[in-house]
């Protein structure tokens, strides 16, 4: 599978709006650039988090959004969209979340990407969109994007494409079956016994089914 990639995106943490009167601090309003980037073990050279307890990390080191969700929550919602619009490193065309497998594999200039999770989204996705439902919208929606684990670093390029499948879960399909509350028992086992999902999504699957 061959995608386009429409923008790659970094930034590092700035204040992007007040709650309850505190300042919130976070790297979600991300801007385009357009050298090659270097992408290591915990992402990409020169994006950053705000919160590492929740953010960051080798099994979330690089965020991917489908522009093919923006006519819908254009449409839908009232959210223009754009590159970075909910604050994603990579902005693709081609693939959504119900095309992209757990444990998928691309191939981005040098490096390997391997999909790891769905996105959990949080209450700075409302800041940063002007939308207080943004956060629950996606949820419902299951149109969360994917975080992808770095399993070989390198200078990215200008294309990505699919090198490695299977018949793993679906990216929603992990995202509903830790979220949704109906999801059936047997999707939760599938997704949970998925060799590459993240360890903190499996965790949270397992919960689930306990």
């Amino acid at each position: 599978m061959q995608l386009r990639l429409l923008s790659v995106n970094i930034a590092k943490p700035k204040i992007i709006g007040t709650l309850h009167g505190e300042a919130i601090f976070s790297a979600i309003a991300k801007k385009p650039v357009t050298d090659r980037v270097f992408v290591g073990i915990n992402g990409i050279e020169g994006d950053q988090v705000a919160d590492p307890s929740v953010h960051g990390g080798p099994d979330k080191a690089v965020y991917a959004y489908p522009a093919g969700n923006w006519a819908w929550w254009e449409s839908e919602h009232g959210i223009a969209c754009a590159p970075a619009t909910f604050g994603e490193n990579l902005t693709l065309q081609g693939a959504d979340e119900d095309g992209i497998r757990i444990g998928d594999r691309f191939q981005w200039g040098d490096c390997v990407l391997e999909v790891a999770q769905p996105r959990g989204p949080c209450f700075k996705l409302a800041i940063h969109t002007g939308n207080p439902r943004a956060p629950q919208i996606m949820t419902l929606s299951g149109r969360v994007g994917w975080y992808c684990r770095v399993v070989r670093e390198g200078l990215s390029g200008t294309t990505i494409a699919r090198i490695a499948t299977s018949d793993a879960p679906s990216v929603r399909e992990a995202f509903f079956a830790r979220h949704a509350p109906h999801a059936p028992r047997e999707l939760a086992a599938r997704v949970h016994a998925t060799p590459a999902l993240a360890e903190n999504w499996r965790e949270g699957v397992a919960k689930r089914l306990a």
